[in-house]
């Protein structure tokens, strides 16, 4: 006969007259194969690309989903781990992103894996391919396993995009935008959702990149794109200038002389690109985590400009997340020149993938695979 003690499913004939334990004679592996027996079924959503592409996310339900995420954090309602990396050679190469995170109102935490290989496209690879985790916080089972490759790309451009409503002046028409890679397309697509631009200009070093770039976006928001063929005439006078440039190693291509009073200037190139003289026309300098941002951290637009003390936990205005929920303020005044540097957050691709899942089960998209 097999009956239930201490959690387990055994024969009765090895209880001891005790029925409250076990008898010692129960081996290792007994006890191993009962607790099989007796755990639950675990079952794992799982939504691959074709499936986040058809739940087609509206740029409002991104905007959302990250914002939640930022206001989270600026209370104090999340756990933001410095990211990691894996080089398996070399950095001009590519290399792995390890990003962990909690978001505490959607109970979810999250692990993310992104590769960035630079030379992807000889092969007909995105440069960024990405992989998100999400588990209970409570217990650590896992809960979905989401194709992240578009959650990277729409979460950058949503960071971007909530950066500037904030940072931006509210009259804004004119964007510059350098790089072509995928978070590129979500950068322009959200900002221009909220400023609704009069000008849009972009440049990519190869010019078969940058054509492509410039022709999804005039398909998908129905207007002109001026195509450059250097970083001045892309950037000077720009009042929105966002840096994604793909550097082998940091090269001062930006120069401090292109940004005009009252200008928003995101740079987040891998490798800086950035003249170091930049910070200082800055009336504020904003980030999305000085935990990822600070001091002894690899990689990142102001990397040198921090290591070197140029801009220091006292010198910053804030992160992103405390002027998403009112603690400290945006922009003051037409005239101010703002920076924002964001390096990627965990907590948001937590957001967006909680997101996704939510909508997938709505509308009766994905798998479910059986874990256990």
């Amino acid at each position: 006969m097999i009956i239930e003690a201490a959690g387990w499913f055994v024969p009765a004939a090895s209880l001891s007259a005790d029925p409250r334990g076990l008898h010692p004679s129960i081996t290792r592996r007994s006890r191993q194969l009962a607790w099989r027996t007796a755990m639950q079924e675990i079952w794992i959503d799982y939504l691959n690309a074709i499936d986040t592409k058809a739940l087609a996310l509206s740029n409002d339900e991104i905007l959302d989903a990250v914002t939640k995420a930022l206001d989270a954090q600026g209370r104090g309602e999340t756990v933001i781990k410095p990211r990691v990396h894996l080089v398996p050679e070399s950095s001009d190469k590519g290399h792995f992103n390890v990003l962990r995170g909690y978001v505490k109102p959607l109970d979810y935490a999250g692990v993310k894996v992104v590769g960035d290989f630079v030379d992807n496209y000889k092969q007909g690879l995105p440069s960024e391919l990405a992989v998100l985790n999400l588990f209970d916080p409570r217990t650590g089972v896992p809960k979905a396993i989401i194709d992240a490759t578009a959650i990277t790309d729409m979460r950058t451009g949503a960071v971007t995009a909530i950066g500037a409503r904030h940072l931006a002046r509210k009259d804004s028409k004119i964007l510059g935008h350098i790089g072509a890679r995928g978070t590129s397309y979500w950068n322009v697509r959200l900002l221009d959702h909220l400023f609704d631009f009069d000008e849009i200009r972009v440049h990519s070093r190869r010019p078969e990149s940058r054509d492509a770039f410039a022709a999804r976006l005039e398909k998908d928001l129905g207007k002109k794109i001026i195509v450059t063929d250097n970083w001045e005439d892309c950037l000077k006078g720009a009042d929105i200038m966002i840096e994604a440039s793909r550097l082998p190693e940091p090269t001062p291509l930006f120069k401090t002389a292109w940004v005009k009073k009252g200008a928003f200037v995101v740079p987040y190139g891998t490798m800086s690109a950035l003249e170091f003289d930049l910070t200082d026309i800055m009336d504020k300098v904003v980030v999305d985590d000085w935990g990822q941002c600070g001091p002894g951290r690899p990689f990142g637009a102001l990397r040198r400009h921090v290591d070197e003390g140029k801009v220091t936990a006292e010198t910053l205005h804030a992160e992103i997340g405390q002027i998403v929920c009112g603690a400290k303020s945006g922009r003051e005044s037409d005239d101010e020149t703002i920076l924002f540097w964001h390096r990627g957050l965990s907590t948001t691709d937590v957001a967006l993938g909680a997101a996704m899942v939510d909508k997938a089960k709505r509308m009766n998209i994905g798998q479910r695979l059986r874990f256990a």
